[in-house]
């Protein structure tokens, strides 16, 4: 696992692009899993950047990590639309080539876990959640899980309320996400976090035992991780 610390969320946003420069520039079809939330938001700026400078993302194809649980592919506060409206819109991406896991059963779950397993992801951007959760696998997740309907904990609705009126009420209770398995099968794991409240969960994942009491402790037994980090996420390691 290799652990960049920057001075701040530009410079992470940044350096982790460098790390999936690496890879666009070698694989045109590259295969990307993908991240909502706050934290690869400027990833994302980056990579619509280097399209504006003349990359072409027409063979690209994406995979995201998760989605909630009944709520519209349309609404505002849906991943659909945080992917389209942060990234796909500005790039020149086939639609056709973007994946948003989507439903509430376990057929839905199959179907999306069969997709996957007809690629090779090439790189997974993840982020953390302040209770160590990579996708919505949350505390307590087995690490084998494949995608599956996640119950969200109280602190990860609470975490996501800033995006529902502040009103935990208006938070969907379950999501649809990649299990610790799906992820960890990913040639490369890129995971980004700023912000002192994932410091906790920073140092649990890294310097941690390896235990689903902190779901991303599990990619300490990943070959390929880079973690990208402002000093803020970084300031409770010890190494």
């Amino acid at each position: 696992m290799k652990v960049i610390v920057c001075e701040n969320y530009d410079e992470m946003s940044a350096k982790a692009f460098e790390v999936i420069k690496e890879l666009l520039d070698v694989k045109k079809d590259a295969v990307l899993g993908l991240a909502t939330g706050s934290s690869p938001v400027g990833l994302y700026k980056e990579m619509i950047q280097y399209h504006k400078d003349g990359y072409s993302y027409k063979d690209i194809k994406s995979y995201n990590l998760d989605e909630y649980v009944g709520i519209d592919r349309k609404d505002p506060q849906s991943y659909y639309t945080f992917m389209y409206e942060n990234l796909f819109k500005d790039i020149d991406i086939d639609l056709n080539n973007t994946h948003v896991p989507y439903g509430n059963t376990e057929a839905d779950c199959k179907a999306y876990e069969d997709a996957l397993s007809e690629v090779s992801i090439d790189l997974q951007v993840l982020g953390i959640g302040q209770n160590g959760h990579i996708g919505f696998n949350e505390p307590g997740t087995p690490f084998e899980t494949l995608t599956h309907i996640v119950d969200l904990t109280e602190n990860t609705r609470e975490a996501n309320a800033r995006f529902f009126d502040n009103d935990i009420n208006k938070v969907p209770t379950q999501a649809i996400s990649m299990g610790i398995g799906t992820i960890m099968k990913s040639k490369k794991v890129l995971l980004v976090a700023n912000g002192e409240n994932k410091a906790d969960a920073i140092k649990a994942m890294i310097e941690g035992p390896i235990d689903t009491a902190c779901a991303a402790s599990a990619l300490q037994n990943h070959a390929d991780v880079v973690v990208v980090l402002d000093k803020a996420a970084a300031s409770k390691l010890t190494k």
